[in-house]
């Protein structure tokens, strides 16, 4: 078997996302497997044929985010935009339902209800694997209302996209950023990419956390994995809980303060520390937590009505979230993107630092992917030259301990 130079330069960097795009572009070749600390990783199994090899070198978001954005407003933290604004779902149980404000899930039932798309392609709970996630299709408000509400876990979104792109229909596709952006570079080798997937939409991402970091929450709310029967790690309110449901019908729950901030966030698998674009802007509309800030400045995660950050990324996302206000689906007002930095200081600071750590990379040796249309430099100067000494010098150490 001769092996993928693209797969190599992936495990070399410890790029791997977990997309999944590679062991569907492999017709077999490459089988997704599960790996320590809890990722999911690619495996190859036989030889990759040349065009395949070469798809995946042009698309894997592990090697190249290549994003062009064509809107008329560019924000060098918060990529590019039609319009900026905050926002929530109008049905009341799915912004409940839903992990900030519900509009994310809004637009996917108003695009089915307009015959837009025949059915929706997003990520939700694997049944049989509670605090793991599954790829679900969705055509009706209701099974788009379940999948509701942020998974922190790996993954695989793009694994079965040759098959949905052969297959009959239009679709929707909700990813996280490097999904989206993985997608979008296919487009550009794949015409069936455009001729069946009309809406892309993406969420702010702060990383993906490993099986691990999950099974840590178990421990902390005292729920055997065994007896666990669904998971939520977020949702029925905003924030809203981590909550396990057990066979016997009761629930534990951690809040979203202690399960994020003091557990999963630190299990972030490492690719996620040096990634250009956790806002989406590849895709045509991509939306985050309003947080509102509390006295010091900092995000409050008080438990309080959902509210969305909703950027508009295409003419094409532009006229959805028009065309759903119009409808009465979703409710919108104006946001300044420079009040972004309030409700989102961690994208903020991480896109500030990011040449920094990039450096970090090339200086310990490893491989980093080809990153365009991302304005790090412009991001870069809004940074102190304490602030790029400080993150250079903490991943260069984190680094030589392999602790990342």
């Amino acid at each position: 078997m001769i092996p993928s130079p693209a797969l190599d330069r992936v495990a070399r960097g410890q790029l791997c996302t977990g997309c999944g795009l590679c062991a569907s572009l492999a017709d077999g070749a490459i089988e997704l497997t599960t790996v320590a600390p809890g990722f999911t990783r690619p495996h190859q199994i036989a030889d990759i044929s040349g065009p395949a090899e070469a798809a995946i070198a042009a698309a894997c978001p592990a090697l190249v985010i290549d994003n062009r954005p064509a809107a008329p407003h560019y924000d060098a933290l918060w990529g590019p935009w039609f319009t900026t604004a905050t926002g929530y779902a109008t049905d009341a149980a799915l912004r409940h339902q839903a992990s900030s404000g519900g509009v994310i899930s809004a637009l996917l039932v108003h695009a089915l209800a307009t015959g837009m798309v025949d059915y929706v392609v997003e990520t939700g709970m694997d049944a049989h694997q509670p605090l793991a996630n599954v790829t679900v299709t969705g055509r009706t408000a209701s099974e788009v209302f379940a999948a509701a509400g942020s998974r922190y876990a790996s993954s695989s979104p793009l694994a079965g996209i040759s098959a949905l792109l052969n297959g009959p229909g239009r679709f929707a596709f909700v990813g996280k950023p490097c999904d989206v952006s993985a997608l979008r570079a296919l487009a550009r080798i794949d015409p069936r990419v455009d001729a069946k997937v009309p809406l892309m939409l993406a969420f702010f991402c702060a990383g993906v956390p490993s099986g691990d970091g999950a099974r840590r929450i178990l421990k902390a709310i005292d729920a055997p994995e065994n007896e666990v029967t669904a998971f939520r790690y977020r949702g029925d309110g905003w924030p809203g809980s981590a909550t396990a449901t057990l066979r016997d019908g009761t629930t534990r729950s951690i809040s979203y303060h202690d399960s994020w901030g003091k557990i999963l966030s630190k299990e972030v698998q490492f690719r996620c520390k040096i990634c250009p674009d956790a806002v989406g802007g590849a895709a045509d509309v991509a939306c985050a937590d309003a947080w509102y800030g509390d006295e010091k400045g900092y995000p409050s995660f008080a438990e309080q009505a959902g509210r969305s950050l909703v950027m508009t990324r295409t003419a094409f996302g532009e006229a959805l979230v028009r065309a759903a206000v119009d409808a009465g689906a979703i409710v919108t007002e104006p946001l300044d993107p420079g009040e972004i930095v309030r409700m989102q200081p961690s994208q903020a600071r991480r896109k500030r630092e990011l040449i920094a750590r990039l450096a970090a990379v090339r200086v310990a040796g490893r491989p980093v992917p080809r990153y365009r249309g991302v304005r790090l430099l412009a991001a870069a100067r809004q940074a102190s030259v304490v602030q790029h000494a400080r993150a250079f010098a903490g991943l260069v150490r984190r680094l030589a301990l392999r602790r990342t």
